[in-house]
């Protein structure tokens, strides 16, 4: 049997990724802030661009290796194992999309203190010397996403679970404006839907 990556069509590579920019769309068009673990942010990620790596790296590679069933397999197994050791390379972390540094501190602030009531910040970073914990808050600028990754050398796993556990709810809890982005995104995803199913249409 015969699997050949690069028959894959350029429409079924844009299908992941038109999935992907819609649904941030629609994340930044919310009233409230949504927060997925760093996680589940990768896999999003990964599933976005795994259309393009097929029809392109992974096509390119399989000439060489063969065009059997068991290379295709192979070739696909190793796209995953790359992208699960870089998500347990990744410190913990955890993303808030739609909402601005200045909204998300106070919430992080205040989880943060009653975490430990010993705790201190030292710019964008907090510290929970009781919990064994550092946060270290990074801000995307424009795009309105934060991201609130585990700091220092040695992290509480317990600490960081109870962390990321409370953070959801809390940062729901808060009102915020639909983002300017969200059309952005929202539109370059409908696009590349369009310009997919147009490429299917002219493909049959």
């Amino acid at each position: 049997m015969r699997i050949t990556l690069t028959h894959t069509p350029l429409w079924a590579a844009l299908v992941p990724l038109a999935a992907y920019l819609v649904i941030l769309g629609c994340l930044h068009l919310r009233r409230r802030p949504v927060a997925v673990s760093g996680q589940v942010d990768a896999v999003l990620l990964a599933a976005a661009v795994s259309g393009l790596v097929i029809a392109g790296p992974l096509a390119l590679l399989q000439p060489a290796a063969g065009a059997s069933a068991l290379t295709a397999v192979a070739l696909l197994v190793g796209f995953v194992l790359v992208v699960a050791f870089a998500m347990l390379a990744a410190r913990p972390r955890v993303v808030v999309y739609n909402i601005g540094l200045d909204q998300l501190r106070p919430i992080v602030s205040q989880l943060v203190v009653s975490l430990d009531p010993s705790a201190r910040w030292a710019g964008e970073t907090a510290a929970l010397p009781a919990r064994g914990l550092q946060l270290h808050l990074d801000d995307r600028g424009p795009a309105r996403t934060v991201s609130i990754i585990a700091a220092g050398g040695r992290t509480s796993a317990e600490a960081w679970s109870e962390f990321s556990r409370r953070l959801r709810p809390a940062v729901r809890t808060v009102r915020v404006r639909p983002s300017p982005w969200a059309y952005a995104f929202a539109g370059c995803g409908v696009a590349l839907a369009g310009a997919a199913a147009w490429l299917a249409a002219v493909g049959s």
